[in-house]
């Protein structure tokens, strides 16, 4: 059962309050088979599609845009190479994903989420390939387990969050050595220089080795090449 409120400060209070026997077990118990219905949907639908190529980025992200139009090559290309591609499904960088996909006649899967603002399903997603989600966790589940590699284009919190996300699962070997590949140089230097300045060499909270993990590209050629050099490495191929 999901629970709706009214404002924001409904929400806020309802966390402070404490709660009846009966509130929790129609609230918060209950929700657990709504959790479990989109994990066994995003499992049975992504098995069937099988791993793709993960592209990120903002929602924001117009079409005359140059990452917008960059996304789109990058998309087109990884399709071509045999990559299917999987993005949130929504506007900006993630439409811009399905209709590089799209055109180049690959696997176009989009996980959309629920949101009040900005997110909505765009027009490139294959048809039985277009999944939709309430919770974020579980959709990043579906992210991380049916994906080859990440393509991560300029974006705000929410692309940093899925961008974490993949690093600290393969840093903490939950899942296998994938490649993350940051595209845009420029957008990206302030970030990994912190990374660098103030986690690795001032605080010494993330391992030096631990950059090794991320690439840093400016082109379309350089993305599928980043895939490619890593398939070839381990004697394998994309599964399209």
């Amino acid at each position: 059962m999901k629970e709706e409120f009214i404002n924001e400060d409904e929400r806020i209070q309802d966390k402070l309050k404490q709660k009846t026997w009966n509130e929790i077990r129609t609230n918060d118990s209950w929700a657990i088979f709504k959790i479990m219905s989109e994990f066994v949907n995003g499992y049975e639908t992504m098995a069937r599609i099988g791993p793709c190529v993960s592209i990120f980025g903002s929602a924001r992200t117009k079409p005359e845009d140059k990452y917008y139009q960059l996304a789109e090559r990058i998309a087109y290309k990884i399709s071509k190479a045999g990559y299917g591609v999987i993005t949130g499904g929504g506007p900006g960088i993630m439409e811009a994903g399905n209709k590089g996909a799209h055109r180049g006649e690959g696997t176009s899967v989009g996980l959309n989420i629920e949101l009040p603002f900005e997110q909505h399903f765009n027009p490139y997603i294959d048809k039985d390939k277009n999944l939709n989600f309430d919770y974020f966790f579980v959709r990043k589940v579906m992210f991380v387990k049916y994906s080859q590699g990440f393509v991560v284009m300029p974006g705000g919190f929410g692309t940093l969050d899925e961008l974490f996300e993949a690093i600290t699962l393969i840093q903490t070997k939950k899942i296998g050595k994938f490649p993350i590949i940051l595209v845009g140089s420029q957008f990206w230097k302030g970030l990994i220089d912190w990374v660098k300045e103030i986690m690795i060499n001032q605080e010494k909270t993330v391992s030096p080795g631990d950059m090794d993990l991320i690439q840093i590209v400016d082109t379309e050629e350089e993305v599928v090449e980043a895939l490619d050099n890593f398939y070839k490495k381990y004697n394998l191929s994309p599964n399209f």
